[in-house]
């Protein structure tokens, strides 16, 4: 039996993570779980799942979820940075998933690495952010860094058809979020409802802005970079609106190799939780005479400029990535909130990244401060983007 460690327990990956668990208690164990400030939903999971370490995002929500527990199981409750820490090293666990959003995942992340631990990554900012690091204490370590994400997935399961060095190309698919079609002129209006209202796929809110302006897609091509070891000029972006190819590999002698199936998380969570094995998944089948016309497009850079954001903070390196990413969280918060608009979540990153220089990719602490700075600077530029602001 394998035992889990938890980090993102109640976020839409987190539960399907747990969705899966379920249908196989023969095979895992929850031994430790962290969320954020839903404690009604993580009440829930300690009770069915009785991990025997939790964390919740401050001292304030632990006394709340210690009250509520307090005449049946009781787990030992921890919150904050150390206590994420404490539930990714938990003894007991043999793999940590972590299914964070944002940056709060690197640094659980790294030390689940250095304490031994295989990691389930779904939370791509530890790669974007860090991939340098965390690969290099993946090796030193020994330790399996196992995708998530359904594209990071799918190149994975593609790459074993042949042998990594034969690997020419990877090829990321892209659905095109809700405003694939719609007049550029309107993108100045867009509602976060609107924004968040993804064509295929049911995913946590700041994920879903993220898929709108394709900035997901982005930092996809930052974590591939560093999963697969490949070139960023090797890695290529396809819209491909059915969400059925998850991603394709294409190797020196021509050969591409995609792999397909319904867009539903628990897939991809499966195999790296069972990786090599597969395990048997009682969901829909895909029934390719039903799917109707796979189409792929070229990404429309124009409408997305996002996206070329991405790629040209991969090529420069060093902390840009890192900027990128710390801004882009800023700004979309902002969005939700309603403090500025769609089309400017894309200038506040841009400004962002011409502010700061490159750095050293090499030095957690470069990598954080610079992370930092991107934050308040991000959040300045919103304040001034009232009425009649500019960046």
């Amino acid at each position: 039996m394998k035992t889990i460690s938890l980090l993102g327990s109640t976020g839409s990956i987190g539960k399907n993570v747990l969705d899966v668990i379920r249908s196989h208690r023969n095979r895992y164990r929850v031994a430790a779980l962290a969320a954020g400030g839903n404690i009604d939903e993580l009440e829930r999971q300690v009770l069915e799942f009785e991990p025997e370490v939790v964390s919740v995002a401050n001292e304030r929500l632990a006394d709340a979820l210690a009250h509520r527990l307090s005449g049946g199981f009781r787990p030992r409750i921890l919150h904050g940075l150390q206590g994420n820490i404490s539930v990714a090293v938990h003894g007991k666990s043999e793999m940590t998933v972590s299914a964070v959003v944002g940056a709060v995942g690197l640094i659980p992340t790294l030390r689940a690495i250095e304490a031994g631990k295989d990691i389930g990554l779904a939370n791509k900012e530890t790669l974007v952010m860090a991939g340098r690091l965390v690969m290099e204490a993946g090796k030193r370590c020994g330790v399996r860094i196992l995708p998530i994400d359904s594209e990071h997935n799918a190149i994975f399961q593609a790459m074993e058809a042949g042998r990594r060095r034969d690997v020419a190309r990877i090829i990321l698919t892209a659905s095109g979020g809700p405003f694939r079609t719609l007049d550029k002129s309107a993108l100045e209006t867009v509602t976060p409802e609107q924004a968040l209202a993804h064509p295929n796929w049911d995913m946590g809110r700041k994920i879903s802005i993220d898929s709108a302006t394709l900035m997901n897609k982005g930092l996809e091509v930052i974590e591939a970079r560093w999963l697969f070891d490949m070139d960023v000029d090797s890695i290529e972006v396809v819209v491909h609106p059915q969400s059925i190819v998850h991603s394709l590999v294409e190797f020196i002698d021509g050969s591409v190799v995609a792999q397909l199936g319904l867009p539903d998380m628990r897939i991809p969570i499966a195999y790296a939780l069972s990786y090599p094995a597969r395990l048997d998944l009682d969901l829909p089948r895909l029934h390719l005479s039903r799917c109707g016309e796979l189409r792929f497009e070229a990404p429309d850079f124009d409408r997305f400029p996002a996206l070329s954001l991405a790629f040209d903070a991969c090529r420069r390196g060093g902390v840009k990535p890192a900027v990128l990413n710390a801004a882009n969280e800023v700004a979309v918060e902002s969005f939700l909130q309603g403090e500025i608009r769609y089309t400017d979540i894309v200038k506040v990153v841009a400004a962002v990244l011409e502010q700061i220089p490159p750095g050293d990719d090499g030095d957690l602490d470069e990598i954080v401060a610079a992370d930092r700075r991107s934050r308040r600077l991000a959040a300045d530029l919103v304040a001034n983007l009232g009425p009649g602001g500019a960046v």
